[in-house]
């Protein structure tokens, strides 16, 4: 079954998911490569193909490398290849976007306001809800990944 391109019925809506995704990819002040693997990881936990290909590619593009990107989630056993930030955005990043299991617990919260400050932690979160909106449309709507066999 071939499903609506919901970037195309709703035009209104794109153009809403859109300018919060500018937003936090260009206005938080956040690092490029930061967003990126955030990114990348909500998307590895929500599935959406078409968004892990898009943001392994973006990070490629960044200069990481392949061999820490391939290990984005089981990071907590390679925690030696990520910086204390990067830990405490993909700590974060899980505990949102599992936000039905986790509740965003309070130890969660108070480390991940320690590494970022409440400003750039607002912004962070901003970035895991527009990811996760996103996601959701792409997989609802079955965006395919540009990779090709």
């Amino acid at each position: 079954m071939t499903r609506a391109v919901w970037f195309q019925a709703s035009p209104e809506g794109a153009k809403a998911v859109s300018a919060l995704h500018h937003f936090v990819s260009t206005g938080t002040g956040l690092p490029a490569s930061l967003i990126h693997l955030v990114f990348l990881r909500v998307s590895q936990i929500n599935g959406c193909a078409h968004c892990i290909d898009i943001h392994t590619r973006d990070l490629i593009a960044e200069g990481m490398s392949v061999e820490k990107i391939v290990l984005i989630p089981v990071w907590h056993e390679a925690q030696y290849l990520f910086s204390a930030q990067e830990r405490a955005a993909l700590a974060w990043a899980e505990e949102v976007t599992l936000v039905s299991e986790t509740h965003a617990s309070d130890e969660a919260y108070e480390a991940a306001l320690e590494a970022f400050g409440e400003k750039d932690l607002v912004d962070l979160t901003l970035t895991i809800a527009a990811m996760n909106a996103i996601n959701r449309m792409g997989i609802s709507f079955r965006m395919k990944p540009r990779a090709k066999a």
